[in-house]
């Protein structure tokens, strides 16, 4: 592949840095896709060992490029996302894939079919890995930026996916042990506030 595509390619990804997630920072603004994207390669990387049974390297470059599309599309949060949504990003893939080679076309348009698919043990992982980091992040952002269906949301988001795999289910079960806490200090403050009114 020519330098200039791989150049030109690249600056069409740069609106990954730029268009935003519905969650926010601990530091309070809003998560940009490439911030979601790094993260998640790096749980990804840091769980490498525990799946000795999958292609944690074929994971790795499913988080890398799942979100895509998203630098056409923007991002819809997953609880908003509809079927013509999903296919509206698919075909942006696409069109960004057109400006590579033909053999990276091959490759990541299958990689992607193998994400929507979940077909796969590595596609599972990627799943499980990529609702956990939405949750921690989640976690880590003040309780006022959640949405009202969020604090129930954040419960139950990925669980079942997570389930399938004892390192996913493990890092779950303590994400969800942080958002009881969160939400128990934030009902905790409220009535203090309410008496000391």
């Amino acid at each position: 592949m020519e330098a200039a595509q791989i150049l030109a390619f690249l600056h069409r990804l740069e609106a990954l840095k730029c268009n935003t997630r519905h969650s926010w920072t601990s530091s309070g603004r809003q998560e940009s896709v490439a911030e979601h994207t790094c993260r998640l390669a790096i749980m990804a990387l840091l769980l490498r060992d525990a799946f000795p049974q999958a292609d944690m390297d074929r994971v790795l470059r499913m988080c890398l490029l799942h979100d895509w599309g998203e630098a056409v599309t923007g991002d819809i949060p997953a609880f908003e996302k509809s079927d013509r949504d999903e296919e509206t990003e698919e075909n942006a893939v696409l069109s960004l894939l057109a400006g590579l080679s033909p053999g990276l076309q091959e490759e990541y348009t299958n990689l992607f079919r193998e994400i929507r698919a979940q077909e796969t043990a590595e596609a599972r992982i990627f799943r499980a890995l990529d609702q956990l980091e939405a949750v921690i992040q989640h976690n880590e952002a003040d309780l006022s930026t959640w949405l009202p269906l969020e604090r129930e949301l954040n419960l139950t988001y990925g669980q079942a996916e997570c389930a399938g795999f004892p390192p996913t289910a493990q890092l779950r079960a303590l994400c969800i042990h942080e958002t009881e806490q969160k939400l128990a200090n934030s009902s905790t403050q409220t009535r203090t506030q309410k008496f000391s009114c």
